[in-house]
């Protein structure tokens, strides 16, 4: 009896490094190249890597999706399909596109497409109007409700269905928004062109001038907090959607490889009959320790309410910081140890260290399971290694290879910050 087919989990891509911290955990993986996609703030992926990229995920099962979902104008086309072109000799699994005439270009070359969030298919009979187009899959607007994703996949045939389940969420939801480009005098700033600005994560002062008040005065009033999901995976499953999806392709590997390894420990957990409060608690313990500005449910159970913004600050909540500790000095494949640099704090027995290139490739959550350092030309082991200002060598094992220059980190408490509970908002 063939295995019922389970949900996807879709992780982000900001670099190589991002499909390093995610190749034990993704079911599938997207990303941008220089062109045609909605980060390109973000340092993507190079247009010459895309075959080895793709190989990479090929080789560890992992489906490789490249999105191409702005805008595009008429005098693009000939970049557009050189772009498609390497995709098709990539063998890419799909592209994630919205506009109709990329959508005939993609067809063109036989190359198989998911029609992107950006066109905001939030009825049945749009879904019905993509999946004759020949969409293999459908992203469903962010305004939906759980009811009306189940509503939607029950009229439609054989194209999938994915929906967001972590990660950050726009003021304007599924996109098509200007406020960046407005704010800025310049188009070339537009979010519908991959290079908003996010002026609604600044604070804003709102004037009524039939009221001669200030509605909002210096708030974030529109500083959407972060979508998670991680406590209704059954639910969503349960819906039939064919695939989550991670938002972060401007994150740290830090924060892809935690947030997907959450989900994919929820989803299996799932399956396995295994899914249980106790372990929900973990997961959102985990998932608050890395990048978020809070959390919500979007749109799932319902129009989110004023206690989905977050109003204190702009950025990162998180108590924890990424902390520089100090770099690798070489390393010894016959031994799979690495000699460091400890030039900041303290190293002990049982610490989740980070290992990250800086002009590499490397990306390695490792586990320190022994220390050694020099003494009177002998290797000892020990417990705990303090630099005290001071630089100190200190030899350990290491799962995969790292290279010299490498940069290592620690996930350290924040000092606390002191939130301004004074009423600065005004509402009529």
């Amino acid at each position: 009896m063939a295995e019922k087919k389970k949900v996807e989990l879709m992780a982000p891509l900001k670099n190589v490094q991002s499909l390093n911290a995610v190749i034990s955990n993704a079911n599938a993986v997207y990303f941008g190249v220089e062109s045609f996609n909605m980060r390109i703030f973000s340092d993507n992926i190079k247009l010459s890597d895309l075959n080895e990229v793709v190989k990479i995920c090929h080789d560890n099962n992992i489906k490789a999706y490249l999105t191409t979902n702005i805008i595009i104008y008429e005098n693009e086309f000939e970049l557009l399909d050189n772009v498609l072109e390497e995709a098709n000799n990539s063998e890419i699994d799909a592209v994630i596109i919205h506009d109709l005439g990329a959508i005939q270009l993609v067809k063109e070359k036989g190359l198989s497409f998911h029609i992107s969030t950006q066109a905001s298919i939030s009825n049945s009979k749009s879904a019905q109007f993509y999946e004759s187009l020949g969409a293999s899959r459908l992203i469903l607007a962010r305004e939906l409700s759980l009811k009306q994703i189940k509503e939607i996949k029950n009229q439609i045939n054989s194209a999938e269905v994915e929906t967001f389940v972590h990660g950050a969420q726009c003021t304007s939801i599924s996109g098509r928004c200007y406020f960046s480009a407005e704010t800025c005098n310049n188009q070339e700033y537009s979010a519908n062109r991959g290079r908003c600005v996010q002026p609604c994560r600044r604070k804003w002062r709102v004037y009524d001038d039939q009221s001669n008040e200030f509605i909002y005065d210096g708030v974030f009033f529109i500083n959407a907090k972060d979508l998670c999901m991680i406590e209704y995976i059954p639910e969503l499953i349960e819906a039939k959607i064919d695939a989550f999806k991670i938002e972060g392709r401007m994150r740290d590997p830090i924060y892809i490889d935690e947030v997907t390894s959450c989900y994919k420990e929820a989803i299996v957990a799932y399956y396995n009959n295994e899914y249980n409060q106790e372990k929900v608690d973990d997961w959102l313990k985990r998932l608050k320790k890395v990048y978020n500005r809070g959390f919500s449910t979007g749109f799932y159970f319902g129009y989110p309410k004023g206690s989905e913004i977050q109003r204190e600050y702009d950025g990162n909540i998180s108590e924890f910081k990424k902390i520089e500790i100090g770099k690798v000095l070489s390393y010894y494949p016959d031994k799979k140890a690495a000699k460091i640099l400890l030039t900041k704090g303290k190293l002990k027995i049982n610490d989740e260290i980070y290992i990250i290139g800086t002009n590499t490739n490397t990306y390695l959550k490792q586990k320190i399971i022994s220390l050694q350092i020099k003494q009177k030309q002998n290797l000892v082991e020990t417990p705990l290694i303090t630099s005290k200002n001071n630089r100190i060598a200190v030899g350990i094992l290491v799962d995969t290879p790292v290279k010299k220059n490498d940069k290592i980190f620690k996930l350290g408490k924040k000092r606390s910050r002191i939130i301004n509970t004074a009423n600065n908002t005004k509402i009529k």
